[in-house]
């Protein structure tokens, strides 16, 4: 397995209740997981312990063979290796397409930033678009750029924050194809959270359940969603498992 999360525990100070409870997750190296839940189930929390943005009360996260988090050790979100495609796009307004690009990529020569900047822009498809700005670009293709910039340092691992919530729906169905053939193509492993259950069978290969920060299911879009049952009637069984974790 690529990435081993065991018995993963937190909770925000002052909260009455544990965030996250006893989360488990084995994951195989390019697989896309989908964690999928409602508003306040933890799915982003699951994300930003995986980042490094917070630090768990217990529980080990291993990413290949490093350990990013256990009871005695935490490595910081820097040198974890992850990259991280935020909600908002998080785009710099006042750098071109290709700047942006390049911001991550600061201990990089001369060379190899411009060899990897025109390597990421045709795989979304922006070669065109390098000389512009954020604000001359559509929704879709401001998402593209953020999906090239966490791209270009090749991270082991990619992290998705509700990777469609700011583009309409048709926009949003073509770029769910278009990010799962770019991230197939590159082999690169990741997570994304979202609450919308189309996205989650449109890109994953497996989807995790979230309720209340424990597993309610977890499977292939065809054995969580394969049934006659819904997918708010799901969340209000017994958590189990469908599959290994």
């Amino acid at each position: 397995m690529f990435i081993h999360i065991r018995n993963l525990a937190f909770n925000y100070q002052g909260a009455d209740e544990q965030t996250i409870k006893d989360f488990n997750l084995t994951i195989d190296q390019g697989e896309i997981i989908s964690i999928l839940g409602e508003s306040g189930s933890g799915k982003s929390t699951i994300l930003r312990l995986i980042a490094g943005l917070e630090m768990p009360t217990s529980g080990n996260i291993m990413v290949g063979d490093h350990c990013m988090c256990s009871n005695s050790t935490f490595t910081q979100p820097e040198k974890r290796g992850v990259g991280m495609v935020f909600q908002d796009y998080a785009l710099f307004p006042h750098m071109t397409v290709e700047e942006n690009i390049k911001f991550g990529l600061q201990k990089w020569s001369r060379k190899e930033k411009k060899q990897r900047v025109l390597e990421v822009l045709e795989l979304v498809n922006l070669q065109d678009y390098r000389k512009r700005y954020p604000f001359e670009l559509s929704g879709g293709q401001q998402q593209r750029v953020a999906l090239a910039r966490a791209l270009a340092p090749k991270p082991k691992l990619l992290l998705f924050d509700e990777p469609f919530s700011n583009l309409d729906a048709d926009l949003q169905i073509r770029i769910r194809e278009e990010l799962r053939r770019i991230l197939k193509s590159t082999g690169v492993t990741s997570i994304f959270v979202t609450h919308d259950q189309d996205d989650s069978q449109a890109l994953a290969d497996r989807i995790v359940v979230l309720r209340s920060g424990e597993i309610a299911d977890l499977g292939t879009p065809n054995e969580i969603f394969g049934t006659d049952c819904s997918f708010s009637e799901r969340l209000a069984v017994k958590p189990r498992v469908l599959s290994r974790v």
